[in-house]
């Protein structure tokens, strides 16, 4: 993808969504964070977004009236599109009282974090950092936080420590965001340390893949999962038919919000 189609694909990211984080298209296309600002800056100049710290939004949008505003990672959840908020509200429902879950890092899985705050008498085991804090607030809850190495650009545990810490554990539910998805080469990213998901996943009886609809055939040059280890996946209703039908061929089960 050249420059041009990689700026016309950033402005129908933001006209369907409202706002985009400099970290997610950075994510997203596999290239630095340096380049996507580059990106925003020249189509600023157009009048085709407005820039705020940390990312871009709509032309006039309340989200960026001030240049200068903070975005803290552990806030990205609070500039999240409606969809992600819906999926996050979907994972959440399928959470009952008693449940131990595997939170993978990620802003989607974030939103998950702030819906599992309210609860009580729940165990989470997580590697985001973000999240962890979200729930150390609530006493009711139990939480295990992987050991490891930080991943500064997340705010994650990853490395061996990170995966030994998960060996033992037996947990019910684990969910898991990606930069992509398809229905040949499953979940796939373009971050270094996503080993640590397949750790997590072998842990979970069962795997939930919780992405918005724009990372249907987006594909990273690394593989988190692959289909026959993802058990349902949670997306909104943006996604394709033809998406829609050749994950269903796979077997796994699909909850549309």
């Amino acid at each position: 993808m050249n420059s041009f189609e990689r700026r016309n694909k950033i402005i129908e990211m933001v006209n369907k969504q409202g706002s985009v984080m400099v970290l997610d298209l950075s994510n997203a296309f596999g290239i630095s964070e340096v380049t996507i600002r580059t990106d925003l800056r020249m189509l600023e100049k157009k009048g085709l977004v407005t820039r705020f710290h940390g990312g871009a939004a709509k032309p006039g949008s309340n989200l960026a009236e001030s240049d200068a505003q903070e975005v803290k990672l552990e806030e990205r959840y609070q500039l999240a599109s409606d969809p992600k908020k819906r999926i996050a509200q979907a994972a959440a429902a399928m959470i009952e009282e008693g449940t131990t879950i595997i939170l993978d890092s990620g802003s989607t899985t974030l939103l998950i974090a702030e819906e599992m705050a309210k609860m009580t008498n729940i165990t989470v085991i997580t590697n985001s950092l973000p999240a962890a804090s979200l729930l150390a607030n609530n006493k009711d809850i139990t939480l295990v936080v992987c050991g490891g190495t930080v991943r500064h650009k997340t705010l994650s545990m990853h490395g061996a420590i990170a995966q030994l810490s998960l060996q033992g554990i037996s947990a019910d539910l684990m969910f898991v965001g990606a930069d992509g998805i398809d229905a040949a080469n499953g979940i796939t990213t373009f971050n270094e340390g996503y080993s640590i998901s397949g750790a997590m996943a072998a842990a979970a009886h069962k795997v939930i893949a919780v992405l918005d609809a724009t990372k249907f055939n987006r594909r990273g040059f690394n593989q988190v999962l692959p289909v026959e280890k993802i058990d349902g996946v949670i997306t909104d209703d943006g996604i394709g038919e033809e998406d829609k039908a050749a994950l269903k061929k796979t077997g796994v089960e699909l909850k549309i919000v």
